[in-house]
């Protein structure tokens, strides 16, 4: 059976999202991170809080992780943002977030809805956390799944 991943995602797909994130980061001491997994009973931004803590989110330095949750086969995605953030950022950045990122899923162009948002939330998290000579990677750049 073929892993959530690769049911959304080709693996140069995949790469691609990961070079994002890293490329966001580089200019930014904020974390960003993309979930995927199967399904989602409850409201994926419920899940999305759920999965934020067990993965450290919660754990950086300045508050300012943010995970792009996505519930494949229940076609369910959210955005999530940890307290540093959300103090900082407009009041509807996560929702013009998240229209992005539906225009291009609602067109099956998922990797490129994903690099959309990683992109926003990176300019975002630049603005209000410029990445500093002492800044290190806190969590890893990869998709996680469950």
């Amino acid at each position: 059976m073929a892993s959530v991943v690769e049911d959304f995602l080709t693996a140069e797909e995949e790469q691609e999202v990961v070079e994002a994130i890293r490329q966001a980061e580089l200019k930014t001491s904020g974390e960003i991170r993309v979930h995927l997994e199967r399904t989602c009973d409850e409201e994926a931004l419920e899940r999305a809080k759920v999965l934020f803590h067990q993965l450290k989110m919660d754990n950086t330095k300045e508050e300012n992780g943010v995970l792009i949750y996505v519930a494949v086969d229940a076609k369910k995605f959210a955005i999530c943002g940890d307290r540093g953030i959300n103090k900082v950022v407009p009041d509807d950045f996560w929702q013009s977030t998240k229209d992005l990122m539906q225009t291009e899923f609602k067109n099956r162009k998922f990797k490129t809805g994903l690099v959309k948002g990683i992109t926003s939330a990176g300019e975002q998290l630049a603005h209000f956390f410029p990445w500093d000579d002492d800044d290190i990677n806190e969590l890893s750049d990869e998709i996680s799944t469950s």
